[in-house]
């Protein structure tokens, strides 16, 4: 991995006012179709969300770097699995 893409921003998906389990399958999705150990930003609405999508992406393979609580919203970051040899 380059320092260019160990420190690039990640990519947002932005799953606020998305019901379960929509946003843990939109969620999914987009990882699928990122690159191994790529990044992303998931910015999920508190309470039920918050609560599910990291378990189930945890339970799927996924690598849950942190969750950050903002203002109106939780900021979960994603990691791709398969990109950490380098």
């Amino acid at each position: 991995m380059s320092l260019s893409s160990a420190f690039a921003s990640p990519e947002t998906l932005d799953l606020r006012g998305t019901p379960c389990p929509l946003n843990f399958v939109r969620t999914k999705l987009r990882l699928q179709q990122m690159h191994p150990g790529a990044l992303l930003e998931v910015w999920l609405d508190g309470g039920e969300p918050i609560a599910q999508v990291p378990d189930s992406l945890r339970m799927s393979g996924y690598v849950i770097e942190a969750i950050e609580a903002r203002a109106e919203y939780f900021a979960l970051q994603v990691r791709c699995p398969g990109g950490e040899a380098g």
